[in-house]
């Protein structure tokens, strides 16, 4: 099974809404395969609590605004550190860089075919790593803190 038109649409609309607000490293999944509950998860990050709503709040509004699309549940906004869009059809993460680098959605569903976005959002890829690198922020931590086995994957 691959994820649906409607959700390549939903993901693609969302992604170019998250560029649009400077997101870094936006990549998108299609977990269809592996869950029952959505066809696709579209991650992005951002270095402050302020503009992960900013994005958040975009998303949410080019998907009404373009293609009708309310999300059924919101979580997150009262840190504003990891907000989670769920549209069923799709589910958006957006996370301040520190969670992004700290949960490792990304080791979390390597194994899934990655949905192609439009050209801005797939530009955004090691934004995250330039931005930590100017501002000095150590990105190198690994999710919960594991160490890597000797073949890259979690012991």
């Amino acid at each position: 099974m691959t994820a649906t038109d409607r959700s390549i649409e939903l993901v693609k609309t969302a992604a170019q809404a998250a560029a649009d607000r400077l997101a870094h490293d936006i990549i998108a999944y299609d977990v269809s395969d592996v869950l029952s509950i959505t066809d696709a998860f579209l991650l992005a990050s951002a270095p402050n609590d302020r503009q992960v709503k900013s994005i958040v709040d975009e998303i949410e509004e080019r998907l009404l605004k373009e293609l009708g699309a309310k999300p059924v549940r919101r979580e997150g906004d009262r840190d504003a550190r990891w907000i989670l869009l769920d549209y069923v059809d799709i589910v958006v993460h957006v996370q301040h860089s520190e969670e992004r680098v700290f949960y490792a959605l990304e080791r979390l569903w390597k194994d899934c075919p990655e949905l192609e976005l439009p050209e801005d959002a797939a530009r955004t890829r090691g934004k995250g790593a330039e931005h930590a690198a100017l501002t000095g922020v150590d990105t190198s931590g690994h999710a919960s803190g594991l160490p890597d086995g000797p073949d890259g994957e979690l012991s």
